[in-house]
């Protein structure tokens, strides 16, 4: 019976050291350490809104940047300046209310003031894109005045990477 016993610890013995998942290890430096991979990737779209932010919002039926636009447009600009291999879309966008044919308006005003400011704080023209999506692409598709503020939005990311998935 103790032979029984002692086998079916050593059993679970076994399989809880089993279940321990083994330590990676992502990077190592000359001298043979190994260092953790933390955070997103450098120049990365995870980047870029973890560590700077994406977003510059406006009011209802404006395009003028608000002094925490220029805060976050601010730390756009010095991101870029860290990646000059990075281009970036900016992409304006209206809440549902009002024509389309104003919404579209409104959006590309609203991503080329988030443009003309990353241009001013020296930014190159050529690495920065607008497209307006007028109310064709929704970030927030409630009806409540929370969703239109979020909505009212100008969304910079890196080329080739869609957050909207809007066409």
């Amino acid at each position: 019976m103790k032979i029984k016993a002692l086998g079916a610890l050593a059993a679970v013995a076994l399989l809880a050291a089993c279940s321990n998942a083994p330590k990676t290890q992502t990077a190592s430096t000359g001298s043979g350490a190994m260092a953790a991979s933390t955070g997103p990737a450098p120049g990365s779209e995870q980047q870029l809104v973890a560590d700077v932010g994406d977003r510059a919002f406006f009011g209802f039926n404006k395009s003028g940047l608000t002094s925490a636009d220029q805060a976050t447009l601010d730390r756009q600009a010095g991101w870029l300046g860290k990646y000059p291999n990075v281009d970036v879309l900016v992409a304006g966008n209206a809440d549902p209310r009002g024509t389309e044919t104003y919404n579209l308006a409104l959006s590309k005003r609203r991503a080329n003031a988030a443009r003309d400011y990353l241009v001013a704080k020296g930014v190159s023209p050529s690495r920065v894109q607008t497209v307006g999506y007028g109310k064709s692409c929704l970030v927030s598709p409630g009806n409540t005045s929370a969703d239109y503020a979020q909505d009212r939005v100008a969304i910079t990311s890196v080329q080739g990477f869609n957050p909207q998935n809007c066409h």
